[in-house]
């Protein structure tokens, strides 16, 4: 094979067909029909001579010799795109609709400011909340569903950060901790909240999936103590305003306690046992990564640290993208 003679824009196709993992989504990114990618992609494994992409139930799975190939394709049609790019973009000028999922405290959290920004200086950009009801959006960023997804994703970034073949991104908004939270008036808010008095009171668990068990299970475990869980609820509005107004008590995360609504009704105590850090994390799919319009929200979001930062005291930002 003579690179004279190698159609570039089978290149383009290869990293669409890449970056998607799916042969249908990679042509309505390229406003291809289906069979014209079928055979860019025909054409490409002949000039390579390797098969490159291999049909699986769920899309399309690469070769090794794709998977080495992929990252100078793709740092080729970057530096080309950026050469080409405008350079300046007018956000005020710019027509965009971003499908966000969040949790609803998070939500509460971030939208605010989002919204505020949006109507001074992006009137033409539109936002649209998807239901998060998973701490794995990858997915959902993965079939198209959603443009990004900020919240609580335990193990994603790690296993992001050692997958460099990954067309996920990740970066890490900031950092902060759990605590035990009832209300004012609840029978352990004056006292001292020890292992005994934690294990023995009623615990309510946000839990999205429904399932009565959580990272604190997992701590009590090992430590050979238990606690009952009498009610699981899916959104934190819900746990503040039942908590406010029963004796049982939950685990939130410091920053989000504000979102509930329920500040001037809730007393927060520190954990009798340790838990690991609580990570806000922003998620979003390579195919976005150079996105005018899309950078403009990541680095909104980005600027919202030190809102955390009022909202969460003793919280640490973080900015580590892989």
């Amino acid at each position: 094979m003579s690179f004279l003679t190698l159609d570039l824009n089978l290149l383009r196709v290869f990293d669409a067909v890449m970056t998607e993992q799916n042969l249908t989504r990679a042509a309505g990114h390229l406003a291809m029909t289906q069979p014209a990618v079928s055979n860019a992609i025909k054409r490409l494994r002949e000039s390579l001579g390797d098969e490159l992409l291999i049909r699986t139930a769920y899309g399309v799975k690469p070769t090794p010799r794709a998977e080495t190939l992929w990252p100078s394709v793709r740092s080729a049609l970057a530096s080309l795109e950026a050469a080409v790019a405008p350079e300046t973009f007018d956000v005020s000028k710019a027509h965009a609709t971003f499908r966000m999922a969040m949790a609803d405290a998070t939500a509460a959290f971030w939208l605010p400011s989002l919204m505020r920004s949006i109507e001074r200086e992006a009137p033409g950009v539109n936002v649209r909340m998807m239901p998060l009801t998973t701490r794995e959006p990858r997915p959902m960023l993965l079939r198209g569903d959603i443009d990004l997804a900020v919240g609580f994703f335990p193990g994603v970034a790690a296993q992001l950060s050692s997958d460099i073949g990954s067309p996920i991104r990740h970066e890490r908004l900031y950092s902060g901790h759990y605590v035990c939270v009832m209300r004012r008036d609840h029978p352990l808010a004056k006292s001292e909240l020890t292992l005994d008095n934690y294990c023995a009171a009623n615990h309510l668990l946000v839990s999205f999936s429904g399932r009565a068990h959580g990272l604190v299970d997992e701590a009590l475990a090992q430590l050979q103590r238990e606690r009952r869980i009498l009610l699981t609820v899916n959104q934190f509005f819900t746990a503040g305003k039942v908590v406010a107004n029963s004796d049982l008590i939950t685990v939130l995360p410091r920053h989000l306690i504000a979102s509930t609504g329920m500040t001037d009704a809730l007393v927060s105590k520190d954990l009798p046992f340790t838990l690991p850090a609580v990570h806000l994390d922003m998620l979003w799919h390579e195919r976005d990564a150079r996105s005018p319009a899309h950078k403009w929200l990541r680095q909104h979001l980005e600027g919202m640290n030190a809102v955390g930062q009022r909202l969460a005291p003793g919280t640490s930002p973080k900015n580590d993208t892989y």
